[in-house]
């Protein structure tokens, strides 16, 4: 919680404006059910990175991950990911999926660069709690 404005800010920097406001809603249902899978990145003093996950049905769902654009391509966004599946094998999740959406469909290259495939690269991410309510 004491990260929020920051948070916030680095969403807001680093996503378009309709992605923002879907995320903000999904980042408060998140912190209000599990803080404990958001997670962020600093450098220095200096937050650098968030990733929002969630568990629904038994799974591990990586939901938004946003880094800092003068960050990107240092290995926070692949470091955000490894610490948010440790989390999920802590809580013995089925399997770790991302949520795609039109927003992040650019980034499918990263996943993959992780280790994600067709079958882990989730497309029907509305039916999540956290974006539905």
């Amino acid at each position: 919680m004491s990260d929020y404005a920051a948070v916030t800010e680095l969403l807001q920097e680093t996503l378009s404006e309709d992605c923002f406001r879907e995320t903000m809603e999904a980042f408060g249902r998140q912190l209000s059910w599990d803080g404990e899978l958001v997670l962020v990145a600093e450098t220095g003093n200096q937050l650098t990175g968030v990733i929002i996950g969630t568990i629904d049905n038994d799974n591990g769902y990586c939901y938004r991950i946003a880094v800092k654009r003068t960050h990107q391509r240092k290995g926070i966004g692949k470091q955000l990911i490894q610490a948010l599946k440790r989390r999920f094998e802590l809580r013995k999740v089925k399997k770790v999926m991302v949520t795609v959406d039109d927003h992040n469909e650019t980034i499918l290259s990263f996943y993959e660069s992780l280790g994600f495939d067709q079958s882990t690269l989730e497309r029907s991410w509305r039916q999540l709690s956290i974006v539905n309510g």
